[in-house]
């Protein structure tokens, strides 16, 4: 399958926006957010009714030619806004543009497979916030089940434009929707934010699990009083994304370099 990048070219805003979403593809990835599935998008600097994505690969392969843009139904379009076909997109990307369409905040969406999650998502535990680093999860994580639209024979797949609306709707105003046996969903108003949020958010999760196992329901959270005053310092990650991004680029710089010598 060729690679097709379907931005303009000599814009210096989009040209880094492009850069940070494959950085992100690769942050989730070293920290085990997403592994062969998952994605992240991020809405156009220059278009807020389109959003770039990479092409369907595993995050971690994903370069600056894999990304390619698309309207907020999702279809594909090139630079021209021509609908594209015969591309390898990703199944579940209306995701993506039904939460850009319902969230004129979000400016970068992630979904992930993140295992820790999927224990909150099939039990009536909810995620609740138990340190200062996941403070947004006081804002309340809801829960998707496809079952209420799709019945009991569902690939639990978020195949169309009426699943991704279905999901927005149960999103509505919180930072992330755990799906029901799946995933979840998280958005942030930038990418920085969207892949912090993704990444402690596993990390909530496996701490809160810990934690119960050793004292039950006699687990101390964040009140909400801590939560919307820990939450401030925290809110974008941008501490974080400098740390990871150098990374990042290095591991990227490191295989152009090896595919140059090849």
């Amino acid at each position: 399958m060729p690679k097709t990048p379907t931005r303009p070219s000599g814009n210096t805003a989009l040209d880094e926006q492009i850069e940070n979403l494959v950085v992100a593809n690769r942050i989730l990835a070293e920290h085990g957010v997403v592994d062969a599935f998952g994605h992240v998008s991020v809405r156009s600097p220059l278009d807020a009714s389109r959003y770039f994505l990479s092409r369907s690969l595993p995050p971690e392969q994903v370069t600056r030619a894999d990304i390619m843009e698309f309207d907020l139904d999702s279809a594909l379009v090139d630079a021209r806004n021509v609908p594209l076909s015969g591309q390898a997109c990703y199944l579940e990307r209306f995701i993506h543009g039904a939460i850009y369409r319902a969230r004129p905040d979000v400016g970068a969406v992630v979904h992930t497979h993140s295992q820790a999650l999927i224990p909150f998502s099939v039990t009536a535990l909810p995620l609740k916030p138990i340190y200062h680093m996941c403070a947004f999860v006081g804002q309340g994580v809801p829960v998707f089940d496809i079952r209420a639209d799709d019945g009991d024979a569902s690939d639990m797949l978020i195949r169309d434009g009426r699943l991704g609306r279905s999901l927005a709707q149960v999103l509505r105003d919180k930072p992330a929707a755990l799906m029901r046996g799946h995933g979840a969903v998280v958005a942030g108003a930038t990418l920085s934010e969207a892949v912090g949020r993704s990444v402690y958010l596993e990390i909530n999760a496996r701490l809160q699990m810990q934690a119960m196992a050793m004292a039950g329901d006699q687990v101390t959270y964040l009140s909400a009083g801590e939560t919307t005053a820990a939450e401030a310092p925290m809110r974008g990650y941008e501490r974080s994304w400098t740390l990871w991004r150098p990374k990042a680029l290095a591991r990227l710089a490191a295989e152009a370099d090896c595919g140059n010598r090849s």
